[in-house]
């Protein structure tokens, strides 16, 4: 017996909620401060729906987690994420270079 390539997407969005779940338990979801961000001197660009999907690595804590996300916000350095994990929604800054276009899911 094999498995479904049909439910293969919701077997991976299930698991990931529940290693964002499990990661959220270590300690609060972290996000750069106003002092990283720094918009007062760099623009900030906020994209109307819908947004772009994306893959980034977030930080619950001391927990790393690669979550699938949505495109909010940006800088030149930073980016403005919001993902779910069951019925949360988590939303954050983190450096650019931590996310990456997931071009599977646009």
């Amino acid at each position: 017996m094999g498995t479904s390539r049909r439910l293969a997407p919701y077997y991976d969005m299930r698991s990931q909620h529940q290693e964002i779940l499990r990661a959220a338990k270590a300690g609060p979801l972290q996000s750069l401060t106003d002092r990283e961000l720094a918009l007062r001197e760099h623009p900030v660009t906020i994209y109307p729906q819908p947004y772009r999907a994306v893959r980034a690595w977030v930080r619950f804590g001391p927990e790393a987690v690669r979550v699938d996300a949505k495109l909010c916000r940006s800088t030149p350095l930073a980016v403005g994420i919001e993902f779910r994990a069951g019925e949360q929604v988590f939303r954050c800054w983190v450096w650019g270079n931590a996310v990456t276009v997931d071009e599977m899911r646009e």
